[in-house]
């Protein structure tokens, strides 16, 4: 279950799935989440391949949230959460967030997506209604539209009731090219997406609100663990706030922190960009039923799964201005500057509440397995 849940196992599997379908010649000695060699972060990137031309911007290698192909943003996912029904949403609302989410946080706007199930023989047809009602919702929120899917059922025990995956595009929008105008107001950037790559000294680190509350709701509904208190899901689609910061101009780079939480974000943002990044601990949002569960249970709330979350990386001329923007939406009013990039540490460093310092560990899994 390691192997799937956000971390350092997760990184070596990956690893060993790019050695088949990266070619040598073009990952050189880069590894996953390691900083990428100047031939990979070239800003286009044309392959041949039966007789075919591709123009690729970003591609496997960057293992981005998602890849660019002609100027067209596509992703892919599949949705395992345990149980299917939890506190704040459900697999339905999740995939369609999800989804919507790793389009946005590359800076493109969602277009269209495809959805396929996986149904388990003996599924109540009520609940796959709720979760279809619940899918409906979400894109009309995103303001997306499911365009094409597949759906299959197998035999009992088979799958775990239902697994769903699916698939979208998203194209460059007039907010992204003013955001970049922007950012090259202060310094230059070598490509005009969010990537975890972009990041440089000074760059003000910005996380959107409270983290942890999806995988403590998990938690709590699958264990039946009461935290006394109400702790739910963040599922939300982001791609109105995201755009709200775009609008606003100055950012750099942004990930949605899901599996391995807060904490692999950072790690990944370190590694790819060459630099290190300190964050304040009293800085970081954190309900207090979440930290109170999280110290109960022994886990790290930089290490939890969070589905209605970004992380952004500004440049700090702009910090103040896209904190404000992110604010104007009610999924970024909770919304903190928690640390800057600096060449003065490496990997992630937090100043903790009683004035020491620690180093944040990208982490193993996510504490939370099957969170999404």
């Amino acid at each position: 279950m390691e192997h799937g849940a956000g971390g350092e196992k997760m990184r070596e599997l990956l690893n060993l799935i790019l050695n088949y379908f990266v070619r040598s010649a073009e990952r050189g000695t880069a590894e996953v989440g390691k900083e990428r060699s100047e031939k990979s972060e070239a800003s286009v990137k044309v392959r041949e391949k039966d007789g075919m031309r591709s123009a690729v911007e970003v591609s496997l290698e960057d293992m981005d949230d998602a890849a660019v192909v002609e100027g067209v943003v596509f992703t892919t996912d599949s949705y395992t959460v345990k149980p299917l029904f939890f506190p704040g949403g459900d697999i339905g609302s999740l995939a369609i967030a999800g989804t919507v989410n790793d389009i946005s946080v590359m800076g493109a706007s969602p277009l269209c997506i495809s959805v396929a199930f996986v149904i388990e023989e003996g599924f109540p047809m009520r609940d796959f209604e709720r979760i279809l009602e619940n899918m409906r919702k979400t894109c009309e929120e995103a303001g997306v539209e499911i365009v094409t899917g597949d759906t299959k059922v197998v035999e009992k025990g088979a799958v775990d009731r239902m697994i769903v995956t699916t698939s979208a595009v998203g194209k460059s929008s007039e907010a992204l090219k003013r955001n970049f105008e922007e950012v090259r107001k202060f310094r230059e950037v070598k490509r005009e997406w969010l990537l975890d790559s972009n990041i440089r000294e000074g760059d003000a680190i910005i996380v959107s609100g409270y983290i942890g509350d999806h995988g403590v709701a998990l938690l709590a509904a699958r264990e039946g663990i009461s935290f006394h208190a109400d702790v739910k899901s963040d599922v939300a689609p982001l791609n109105k706030m995201i755009e709200c910061a775009l609008e606003e101009g100055g950012v750099v780079a942004m990930k949605d922190p899901t599996r391995g939480g807060l904490s692999n974000a950072l790690n990944e943002f370190a590694a790819k960009s060459g630099v290190g990044i300190i964050i304040e601990e009293e800085k970081i949002p954190v309900r207090a039923s979440v930290r109170n569960a999280c110290e109960m249970l022994g886990i790290d709330p930089l290490e939890i799964g969070n589905e209605g979350k970004v992380v952004l990386a500004v440049v700090k001329e702009k910090a103040e201005a896209v904190l404000d923007a992110l604010k104007q939406d009610k999924r970024g009013r909770d919304a903190e500057i928690i640390g800057y990039a600096t060449k003065d540490v490496k990997g992630v460093v937090m100043k903790t509440c009683v004035g020491s310092q620690r180093i944040v560990e990208p982490p193993v899994g996510d504490p939370v397995p099957r969170i999404c």
